[in-house]
């Protein structure tokens, strides 16, 4: 049953309820992605709340959905388990990234624009000159940027719910896999851009089966250096 708040003019506020188990998801996602929660860790509820800065209530309303995501366990009496980067963990999260993003580059193939396909070609481009003058952490930062944009515009060019919320959550468990296995650097950028320039200039000839056949290959090599490390 959906609990029903009451404004002062008691007309129902589920969108209070959603702002608010909204916010207190994304306050999780940030603490994984800043390293505030690392994999496999065990805490208690009691930390959560005092990390996140949640109520009791608020927490036990966002614990459901993120067993049912796979981002953690609840162990009743033991604590809760943030999900550990196991093998399977990464095989099952890297098949999930080609199967939505195999039906992305085949949309991309045929709605993506010339200019948007133009322009992702000159930001990678741009990177891999400037890191062949010099390499720094900022660049790499930069590039790291570069990478996720890329992704999310051939995800969102979708225009599908379902797709855009299936890789929403499943980008989660990319991102603490590339936290912990391969993050971008002097040597791994070189040849994730370059899988990325294959499938884009399959994408601007209008190539469906080299831009399927591209995308393949980069989620295998990028789950291939996940599971080498």
């Amino acid at each position: 049953m959906i609990q029903k708040i009451k404004t002062e003019d008691g007309s129902p506020a589920r969108r209070n309820i959603n702002t608010v188990q909204k916010a207190a998801y994304e306050l999780f996602q940030q603490a994984l992605l800043k390293g505030h929660l690392r994999a496999g860790q065990v805490v208690s509820q009691r930390d959560l709340i005092d990390l996140l800065g949640l109520s009791i209530s608020a927490l036990r309303e966002l614990l459901p959905r993120l067993q049912a995501e796979g981002l953690l366990t609840v162990m009743p009496q033991r604590g809760i388990q943030i999900t550990a980067i196991d093998l399977p963990m990464i095989r099952d999260a890297f098949q999930m990234r080609l199967c939505l993003e195999r039906e992305a580059v085949i949309v991309a193939v045929n709605s993506l624009s010339d200019q948007a396909i133009q322009q992702q070609k000159d930001y990678h481009l741009d990177i891999l000159s400037r890191l062949s003058e010099k390499s720094s952490s900022e660049l790499l930062d930069e590039g790291q940027v570069i990478d996720s944009n890329f992704h999310e515009l051939l995800i969102n060019n979708t225009k599908n719910e379902l797709i855009i919320q299936a890789y929403n959550v499943n980008s989660i468990r990319i991102k603490l896999i590339k936290m912990e296995k391969i993050r971008l650097s002097e040597s791994v950028l070189p040849a994730a851009f370059a899988d990325h320039l294959a499938i884009i200039d399959a994408l601007a000839l209008r190539d469906q089966a080299g831009a399927v056949s591209a995308m393949q290959a980069h989620i295998q090599n990028a789950r291939n250096r996940a599971i080498e490390f």
